[in-house]
C-alpha cells in the first residue's frame, strides 16, 4: 500500500512543522510524518525547516543562536495572524508525546546540510529510544554523512537518501550503503530512474508532490510513499486508485509503466 506523508505536517492549510499542522495531519488520514530538526543553542532538538527563522515566524536569526526558552516565545504562524492563534516551535520530545501511541510513521529530516549540528544524529537517536519509536520512524537527510553517522549508531533505523539532484544509480548508490530508502524530488522519478531503484529494491519517497495527475502517474510507477503537503488530497487519490486497481485479492496493485 503507498503510504500517504504529510509533509511537514498538514502544511498546505496549517503553519508547517508546528503541532497543529501535526493533528490536523493526522485528523486527515496520513500514514506518516514527514518533519524537519535542528539544535538550539542550549542543545534542544527543535522542529523547524529553515535555519533561520524569518520565513516561519514573527522573529529574526538563527536557530541556533536561540534557546529554546527564547525560540518559544516567537509565533511559528504568524503568517495566518487573524485565522489561527499562536503556535510555538515544537520540540521532537513534545512531537513524540503525541505521536508515540499512535499508528503514524515519522520522517525526520535531519538538516545538517548548511549547519552540522554536531550530536545531533545521537540526541535524535536518544529520543529514539526513550520513546520506543525504532519501528515508527524513518532518518533522512541531504547530507549522506549524517544519514551514515546515525546508522553507524542504530542500524536497525531505517534510513533514506534525500536528493534533488539527478543522481546517476542511485539504487546502486543506495543500496551500496545500506540504506533502505531513497528519497527524490518527484520530477526526478524518470522511468529508467525508478526502475533502476527497484532493481535494488529501494522504497521510494517522493517529495513535493500536490498534483493529483502527477500523484496518479508516480502510484501507476511503483513509488512507495508520496511525501506533499495535502494529506487529505493524498489519501483520496490513493483510494480512487486502490478501488480502480484492487486485484481479487483486495491488494492496491502498481506496476512500473512500459
Amino acid at each position: 500500500m503507498i503510504k500517504n506523508f504529510a509533509h511537514r505536517g498538514f502544511s498546505g492549510k496549517y503553519p508547517e512543522n508546528t503541532m497543529l499542522a501535526f493533528r490536523k495531519a493526522v485528523e486527515a488520514g496520513a500514514d506518516g510524518i514527514e518533519l524537519d530538526v535542528q539544535l538550539t543553542a542550549d542543545g534542544e532538538v527543535v522542529i523547524i525547516h529553515d535555519e533561520t527563522i524569518d520565513r516561519t515566524t514573527d522573529g529574526k536569526g538563527q536557530v541556533c543562536e536561540y534557546t529554546y526558552d527564547e525560540l518559544a516565545k516567537f509565533n511559528a504562524s504568524y503568517i495566518y495572524t487573524g485565522k489561527i492563534g499562536f503556535n510555538k516551535i515544537p520540540t521532537l520530545r513534545e512531537y513524540f508525546v503525541f505521536i508515540r501511541n499512535l499508528d503514524i510513521i515519522t520522517n525526520i529530516e535531519l538538516k545538517t546540510g548548511i549547519n552540522q549540528y554536531p550530536g545531533i544524529e545521537k540526541k535524535v537517536l536518544e529520543l529514539i529510544y526513550e520513546f520506543s519509536m525504532k519501528e515508527k520512524v524513518i532518518i533522512s537527510s541531504f547530507n549522506h554523512y549524517s544519514v551514515m553517522r546515525m546508522k553507524k549508531m542504530e542500524p536497525g533505523l531505517k534510513y533514506g537518501f534525500l536528493s534533488e539532484d539527478w543522481i546517476i544509480d542511485a539504487g546502486k548508490y543506495t543500496h551500496f550503503h545500506g540504506v533502505q530508502c531513497y528519497h527524490p524530488r518527484f520530477n526526478n522519478l524518470v522511468l529508467e530512474v525508478v526502475k533502476e531503484l527497484k532493481a535494488f529494491n529501494i522504497e521510494i519517497n517522493t517529495w513535493t508532490v500536490n498534483d493529483e495527475e502527477v500523484m496518479r502517474y508516480l502510484i501507476l510507477n511503483g513509488v512507495n510513499g508520496i511525501i506533499g503537503n495535502y494529506p487529505d488530497l493524498t489519501k483520496k487519490i490513493i483510494s480512487q486508485h486502490c478501488k480502480e486497481n484492487s486485484s481479487l485479492n483486495g491488494h492496491c496493485s502498481q506496476h512500473i509503466i512500459k
